[in-house]
């Protein structure tokens, strides 16, 4: 029932903006947390961005000050703004989100990824 909604993928130029929105749809008690991975092909998955329930926020090194994650609990969507965009950061784009459920464990769901690309 839960569905993970990804958007804002695409095909900018080198220093230019993008902004990926993962919206979850369904029945829902809480969000508990939100992380934004990325991974390019034969390398591991790497987190890029978290936001925790508590509003609190973490970055990787090659993204903080470049890259802000937040959200709208009114959408039930959480945002990554990237700006200054290079081309190492061309990667498929998940969203991992941690929900809680009335009557169930904390459950893990992930979207199916959205492709970044970063031209010169």
């Amino acid at each position: 029932q839960v569905r993970i909604m990804e958007s804002g993928g695409g095909l900018v130029q080198s220093g230019g903006s993008l902004r990926l929105s993962c919206a979850v749809s369904g029945s829902i008690f809480s969000r508990l947390s939100t992380d934004w991975y990325r991974q390019v092909p034969g390398k591991e998955r790497d987190l890029v961005a978290q936001i925790l329930s508590s509003g609190s926020t973490n970055y990787a090194d090659s993204v903080k000050g470049r890259f802000t994650i937040s959200r709208d609990n009114a959408k039930n969507a959480v945002y990554l703004q990237m700006n200054s965009l290079k081309a190492e950061d061309t990667a498929v784009y998940f969203c991992k989100v941690i929900i809680l459920r009335t009557g169930e464990p904390p459950g893990v769901y992930w979207g199916q990824g959205t492709q970044v690309t970063v031209s010169s």
